[in-house]
């Protein structure tokens, strides 16, 4: 049996402290002058950066749990906590539409005059606090689901400021107060885009699926063509957290396999697979005891690949 190790991920504390007390402080501002010039683009936008700041915090949390050691009771310690965290982030941000939408509809039947001037200073400082949140994140958002709903939060968060910008640049233009709830109609629609791989992805890992940077089929075909192999069963893979991939797999090897075999095959799934933790259980005779017993005759429905 070969056992790899789990790798910790780089830590982001400084980025999410940094990134949270800038946000917050922004909502404060946006929403204060939101209320103060009854624009519903900046109340949406501040309700969407709240919805961002929980998010920031809880991804925080959950990367602090990620860290804890393994116990008897939780044996893979608290490392599912950043999918967790990515699923309920997803889910934030799909709560603000309803309430943007809700609001937006109100005020296409009756718009309400705004001041566009300060629509646009308000928002340009929320481009500037969000690109500079978002960039704090960059580094990790290919390698960590939790760290990308983060990055996304941000940069969707930028990109919506610009169109309030914009927003208020044409009502100070034209005078048309109906553009700031059409603006909050296209704010919901950037986050529902911006949100819906963050909602698959995160769905998909809650139930066990393959991590999408993992192509089963390759795995698969490595190990089938590794010397000594006759029948590869019972594969799994799966993801422990958003940083670390998990197999676990039956080898049916009449030769038996060695340390160095056993060392090379999990050293090969780590670098070119991503997959951080390698169980293999090697069995010499098909019809022996245990979890292979009598693939051939009688394949275990819920294990991949299955015998046909």
């Amino acid at each position: 049996m070969a056992d790899s190790h789990f790798h910790h991920p780089s830590g982001f504390d400084r980025a999410f402290a940094i990134g949270i007390g800038l946000n917050l402080l922004y909502v404060l501002v946006e929403a204060g002058y939101g209320l103060a010039v009854g624009s519903l683009a900046l109340l949406a936008d501040a309700g969407h950066n709240l919805s961002d700041v929980l998010t920031l915090v809880l991804a925080w949390v959950a990367m602090v749990l990620a860290r804890r050691p393994a116990t008897a009771r939780h044996t893979f310690g608290w490392k599912k906590a950043t999918i967790l965290a990515s699923l309920v982030s997803a889910l934030f941000l799909y709560a603000a539409i309803g309430v943007i939408i809700w609001e937006a509809a109100g005020r296409l039947r009756s718009p309400v005059p705004v001041d566009g001037a300060t629509i646009m200073v308000v928002a340009a400082i929320g481009v500037v606090v969000n690109t500079v949140t978002a960039l704090l994140f960059m580094r990790g958002r290919k390698s960590d689901l939790n760290i990308k709903g983060a990055f996304l939060h941000m940069a969707a968060d930028a990109a919506v400021s610009a169109g309030v910008v914009l927003s208020g640049l044409a009502i100070s233009l034209t005078g048309w107060n109906i553009l700031d709830p059409l603006i909050s109609l296209a704010i919901a629609v950037v986050i529902i885009f911006s949100g819906w791989g963050l909602l698959k992805d995160s769905f998909h890992l809650i139930l066990g699926g393959v991590p999408a940077a993992i192509d089963s089929e390759a795995v698969l075909a490595y190990l089938q063509s590794r010397p000594g192999v006759s029948s590869v069963v019972d594969l799994h893979v799966w993801a422990a957290s958003t940083t670390e991939n998990l197999l676990t797999t039956h080898l049916l090897m009449p030769g038996g396999a060695s340390d160095a075999f056993l060392d090379e095959t999990a050293r090969y799934l780590r670098d070119q697979h991503q997959i951080h933790h390698t169980t293999i259980q090697v069995q010499q005779n098909p019809n022996a005891g245990g979890p292979g017993q009598d693939h051939e005759a009688a394949p275990f429905k819920g294990c991949w690949p299955q015998k046909r």
